[in-house]
């Protein structure tokens, strides 16, 4: 199978860790289509970056369907454009904040999401809310480091976001732990090592989700709000290298 991943911003390093990641993740015989979306912002952290990165990741979806993608990966915690992604695939479409939440609520009882930026906060506490995850997500925390800033001291990023692992098993009472933007991906391993705790990264659950659901043969329906979209002049913009 072939499952597109898309990092809807425009910084190509990010690109990398996210497909080292998925490349781990992968079953033997599954290829990763890995995207970095052009015209984009850097970094997405907030309503309006996620709305600026939402066509050209539509644009991207048509042409890995196009290249034989049978399901896709939005690579960004915020899941920006996961509806609307939706309604223009044939092939499942996982947002990595949603893979994430539901392993999680299988693998613990309660749980807290470690980001990045303070206003990624209150978007994150929606989508715990909107996917059905409230009860079992204790807080959600932020280190108040930029996106972009992750990968430029990987052992300081790692020292903040174990930091706030072990606060929240000591003040949340969590048993596990949800890493909150996709470029943490690459510490899961390391962070669960360090802090006890069992730490979930959405591209490891999302690429595996992916592989589930097209290997029992489901795709997006097409029966009601994920209909494909109407016919109209015009189309998605800007144009994804």
């Amino acid at each position: 199978m072939r499952i597109h991943v898309i990092n809807p911003n425009s910084t190509a390093s990010m690109t990398a860790q996210i497909g080292r990641a998925a490349e781990l993740a992968a079953s033997p015989g599954t290829t990763i289509d890995l995207v970095t979306a052009s015209g984009t912002p850097v970094s997405i952290e907030g309503y309006a970056d996620e709305a600026l990165a939402v066509p050209a990741m539509l644009s991207a979806i048509r042409a890995a369907e196009a290249r034989g993608a049978t399901a896709h990966v939005i690579a960004c915690f915020d899941d920006p454009g996961l509806h609307a992604a939706r309604e223009v695939a044939s092939g499942p479409v996982i947002g990595i904040c949603q893979a994430a939440l539901q392993v999680a609520m299988t693998l613990s009882s309660r749980f807290s999401v470690v980001t990045t930026v303070s206003r990624s906060v209150p978007i994150i506490e929606d989508l715990v809310n909107g996917y059905g995850a409230g009860r079992h997500c204790r807080r959600v925390r932020a280190i108040d480091l930029p996106v972009l800033a992750l990968e430029q001291d990987m052992p300081r990023s790692c020292s903040l976001i174990a930091a706030e692992i072990r606060a929240a098993r000591h003040h949340d009472g969590v048993e596990a732990i949800v890493l909150g933007c996709a470029g943490m991906a690459e510490l899961c391993e390391r962070l669960t090592a360090e802090t006890g705790v069992p730490v979930i990264d959405g591209v490891t659950a999302a690429v595996r989700l992916a592989e589930a659901m097209v290997g029992m043969g489901y795709g997006t329906s097409k029966l009601g709000g994920y209909a494909w979209p109407n016919n109209k002049t015009g189309g998605f913009a800007p144009e994804v290298a």
